[in-house]
């Protein structure tokens, strides 16, 4: 079996037998090198060419030709053999030259088929398909010009168009099985890059939605500290414990991505390591998120009306409520925030973070006037994950003066094999 890599090139123990349009050669507009398979078929046309014309000059000598005529014959015969090597640089022009020398003499026959074989595999349809017909038109001055009766005429033509029509029918045959393989493997090549290009998104989005929220946490008590450096010792000491947890979760999150993302490049490269994942918050870690934003002095109302929702559906809504609860921290400072989740199996598992526009400060808040800065992404990546999750993602100012981030993703019903029954 063969194996095409990414890259465009082919992996097979019968590697050999394959031609070199398929083994990657040439891809950048260079010189094709000839494959084992091309340097076999070569000989064989060559022999194929060599042998149709040694038939020829038996069946001339039974026919005693004039001397010039024989001369002519041998002659063009055996530049005809020669040219056949030429084939796959100049197929065109050798099928025209050796069409001409065919239209009446008979020894350049076999050069004329290998030639035609030749402009049909490597040529498309408006090109091979005017050199058939040439060749054909060729028969005629050869069946009229060539001393023979009546007879042997009809017979002369009628195996003549055979003999072209085979020729060309079995070169678009091959060219046909070419192009298949050819298109299969730019077809393996997109999948490969659009598999590696979901997985980097994957990869971005999940260490946005992590490192975001860890990030701007230290954001948070770092202007706490700058805002109030004469706050209470214990309050400092609190701050400064959580930039110091906030920072090594950070570093672990850090740590897991670039371990996945060595993963998947040894994975590329035929490597079998392992990086074993560590658990996925799901829908019931959402009290702990919340209760760490309001150690964090975040004024944060929980509503949690959903209660055993899978795993897929509960790890997206958390994230976004992750996502949601950091743009908070960033743009409406200690403006209270409400998170809302209700759902049931069958129905939407739905979720809705409110916030007032801007923000009021005070204790040990952020400095007024300081902002997060954020990449601008957060909501992009928000709305496709609850996109690929088949759901949607709303969000915008409200006419009441609040910033409001909807969403709603699937929560299909478990059937057991009863119930299927």
């Amino acid at each position: 079996m063969t194996e095409l890599r990414g890259d465009g090139a082919a992996t097979s123990e019968y590697r050999w037998a394959l031609p070199s349009v398929l083994l990657g050669d040439g891809s950048a507009g260079g010189r094709v090198r000839r494959s084992t398979r091309d340097w076999i078929v070569d000989i064989l046309l060559f022999l194929l060419a060599c042998g149709l014309t040694f038939l020829s000059l038996i069946e001339l000598r039974a026919q005693r030709p004039p001397e010039p005529l024989m001369f002519a014959e041998q002659v063009t015969g055996a530049l005809s053999c020669a040219a056949v090597w030429l084939r796959r640089r100049w197929p065109v022009a050798l099928a025209v030259v050796t069409g001409l020398l065919s239209s009446y003499l008979e020894m350049p026959g076999g050069a004329s088929v290998a030639a035609l074989f030749t402009v049909a595999v490597h040529r498309p349809f408006k090109i091979s398909g005017p050199i058939t017909l040439f060749n054909l038109l060729t028969l005629i001055p050869y069946v009229s010009l060539r001393p023979q009766t009546e007879l042997d005429r009809t017979w002369t033509a009628a195996l003549g168009v055979a003999i072209v029509l085979t020729v060309f029918a079995w070169g678009i045959v091959i060219r046909a099985r070419r192009q298949l393989v050819w298109s299969l493997r730019q077809r393996a090549d997109s999948a490969a890059e659009e598999a590696k290009r979901l997985e980097r998104e994957r990869i971005a989005r999940e260490m946005h939605d992590v490192l975001a929220h860890r990030i701007s946490m230290l954001s948070l008590h770092a202007g706490a500290l700058e805002f109030r450096p004469d706050a209470p010792p214990g309050e400092i000491a609190k701050a400064a414990g959580a930039i110091r947890a906030n920072a090594h979760l950070a570093l672990q999150d850090l740590r897991e991505v670039i371990g996945v993302l060595r993963h998947s490049t040894s994975e590329g490269e035929g490597g079998e390591g392992t990086v074993p994942d560590r658990p996925q918050p799901t829908l019931a870690d959402l009290p702990a998120l919340v209760e760490e934003c309001r150690h964090a002095g975040m004024d944060v109302r929980l509503d949690l009306r959903a209660d055993g929702a899978p795993e897929g559906p509960g790890r997206n809504l958390y994230r976004i409520v992750q996502e949601a609860l950091t743009n908070a921290r960033k743009h409406a400072g200690g403006a209270p925030v409400t998170v809302t989740v209700e759902g049931a199996p069958g129905k939407a598992l739905s979720v809705e973070v409110r916030n007032p526009l801007g923000g009021r400060h005070g204790g040990l808040g952020v400095r007024h006037g300081t902002r997060i800065p954020g990449a601008g992404a957060g909501l992009i990546g928000l709305t496709e994950r609850a996109e690929l999750a088949g759901g949607r993602l709303e969000h915008g100012a409200t006419p009441q003066g609040e910033f409001v981030v909807r969403a709603w993703l699937p929560w299909p019903v478990e059937t057991t094999q009863e119930d299927d029954a």
